[in-house]
């Protein structure tokens, strides 16, 4: 079957999933946390890792680990926008 075939029908069913596009939405607030401010992120996951870590303070990344923290963030923000745009 053509390739071209498939995407069409694909595209024209029309059937978006609301559950679904309420996850891209969270989604997509956890990315834009994850941009703006990933220190947040960190300080909840620090919360989780008492009684497993002897200093979870230590673990705290360094400004090039926020940096990067921060272009994962944005890559997870145009494919979550790309899944949202496509199910809308």
């Amino acid at each position: 079957m053509d390739h071209r075939a498939i995407v069409r029908t694909a595209s024209e069913s029309g059937d978006s999933n609301p559950l679904l596009i309420v996850f891209l939405c969270l989604f997509l607030i956890m990315g834009l946390v994850q941009v703006i401010r990933p220190q947040l992120l960190w300080r909840l996951n620090s919360r989780m890792q008492r009684g497993w870590v002897k200093d979870p303070e230590g673990t705290e990344p360094t400004g090039k680990g926020y940096a990067m923290q921060r272009v994962t963030g944005v890559l997870f923000l145009a494919v979550a926008t790309w899944m949202l745009i496509q199910q809308i």
